[in-house]
């Protein structure tokens, strides 16, 4: 939890001195209420730039066109018009809704490429060098975190143990029979055998049951005392098992009982007794499956038993001949063969004796047993990777640059503008203008040139006569066509 909070507290910290010095102009180091002093003309008015509406002609309303010319309609310029601002106005509504709905996703997309500064901006002001280095800076960060986060999710993979003592507690209580006792267990003398463990140094907070430790427990008793049927006391782990603090047994009986309690452990993963003759190969007793292979391939490649023509086979040597009995096999092969060679592992044996004497003092008896269990790393591990802590202030903070940015840069436009107006208004404005006119012709589809069309001589040119002559043959056609139509009809 605490490198969580340092690694949080530290891109936060990282983003809230990026947006500081985007707003106020303050850099890393400067003292309090201090500014950055300003250098360059000075920007345009807030707003929109003043190049981003397109220009309409002179006279000319904003109606549909044409579909031959493309040219305002004049007699239902004004229905048009009011069809033409209802649809502009829906058109808004659904533009402002989609704007809101799609908002995340688009917050999703900025990158890290969006908050940086153009290089025209970093010449006018030399200080947002100090914006750029904390950029780069938090980029480093973002780095390191992401390559942290990778090696402990690889490290979660593999299993993660501890060593650990888990004390055993075998004790037993004599209840002597008594005579003038009304039921029937109170009149014959009984003993009772308890079997109980805790973890040595155990800090966590959910403390874990005794028999999560073990896979079975079996209690074998006296077999003259108690017959061949009653003499073994039995438990086994079942996916429905539920976890307990101890067991306790308990039997008729007036004398010492000699017991042998075979304890067998539940490891995580599952762990195999090698075969001897493996075992002193490897000098393996008792281990996991993929331990055992990785050291047969140690032993495979310390011995050279790989064959320089076919990687794929092992030539064996006379211990290997010995254990798989041939003399070439496939690497992919030995997990296979392995399964023979693989035992379960021994129990936990302790013998004990459950004494009825009341004389006898020492009825507890104390063993300590090696057990493997989760490292506590591993759950602050996992915490960590799940763990949105500080997570939103730092998407706002990320918003907010983001904002900053995209506003500087309109500002950096409008102030483009104001210098080249004021340098050249004349020329300015006739450059605007001639963009402009290209724009709209490219928006509204017009074809031809309408600023031409507007003047008489452009009708006195010598193709005039030969446009009216076409225009009138094909007035003259259209009407001969319908005049057959009609004539045909009626002789019909």
């Amino acid at each position: 939890m605490a490198a969580e909070e340092v690694t949080g507290g530290a891109r936060k910290a990282t983003k809230s001195k990026l947006f500081e010095f985007l707003v106020h102009g303050v850099r890393p180091g400067m003292p309090s209420g201090a500014r950055m002093p300003h250098q360059g003309a000075p920007m345009g008015p807030p707003g929109p730039p003043f190049v981003g509406s397109p220009s309409v002609r002179p006279g000319m309303p904003q109606a549909v066109m044409e579909p031959a010319r493309k040219r305002a309609a004049p007699q239902q310029a004004q229905q048009q018009q009011a069809q033409q601002q209802a649809a502009q106005q829906q058109v808004q509504q659904q533009q402002a809704t989609q704007a809101t709905q799609s908002r995340p996703r688009s917050a999703k997309r900025r990158k890290m490429a969006d908050k940086i500064l153009p290089q025209r901006i970093r010449e006018l002001v030399p200080e947002s060098q100090a914006y750029m280095d904390l950029l780069a800076f938090e980029r480093k960060l973002d780095q390191t975190i992401m390559r942290k986060r990778v090696d402990i999710q690889e490290a979660l993979k593999r299993p993660m143990k501890q060593k650990r003592k888990l004390r055993l507690y075998i004790s037993n209580t004599f209840n002597p029979a008594k005579s003038d006792a009304d039921d029937s267990d109170g009149s014959i003398a009984s003993w009772e055998l308890r079997v109980e463990g805790k973890l040595l140094d155990d800090l966590s907070k959910q403390k874990r049951k005794f028999s999560s430790f073990f896979k079975s427990l079996v209690i074998e008793l006296d077999k003259d005392l108690y017959g061949p049927d009653n003499h073994l006391v039995e438990w086994h782990r079942t996916p429905t098992t539920q976890e307990t603090d101890g067991f306790q047994v308990k039997r008729p009986g007036d004398v010492s009982v000699r017991c042998t309690l075979l304890l067998m452990l539940d490891y995580q993963p599952p762990q195999f007794k090698l075969d001897p003759r493996l075992a002193r190969l490897l000098g393996i007793h008792t281990q996991t499956r993929s331990a055992i292979i990785q050291a047969l391939w140690q032993y495979i490649k310390t011995n050279k038993l790989q064959d320089s023509h076919d990687k794929e086979y092992i030539n064996c040597d006379k211990y290997f001949q010995q254990i798989f009995d041939c003399p070439r096999l496939k690497f992919s092969e030995i997990p296979q063969r392995l399964t023979n060679l693989l035992l379960p592992p021994d129990p936990i044996v302790i013998n004990h004796i459950i004494s009825v004497d009341p004389n006898d003092q020492k009825k507890t008896a104390c063993y300590d047993i090696d057990v493997e269990v989760e490292d506590p790393l591993k759950g602050q591990m996992s915490s960590f990777l799940l763990s949105t802590a500080n997570q939103q202030e730092i998407t706002a903070l990320d918003n907010k640059i983001h904002e900053t940015i995209e506003s500087i840069n309109q500002l950096k436009i409008q102030r483009d503008f104001m210098l080249s107006f004021s340098r050249d208004p004349k020329g300015y404005i006739q450059d605007l203008l001639r963009s402009q006119s290209r724009d709209l012709k490219v928006m509204t589809d017009v074809v031809g040139n309408p600023e031409e069309e507007r003047r008489a001589e452009f009708y006195h040119e010598p193709w005039s006569q030969e446009a009216v002559s076409r225009y009138f043959y094909c007035k003259i056609q259209q009407r001969r066509q319908e005049l057959e139509q009609s004539l045909g009809v009626r002789n019909t």
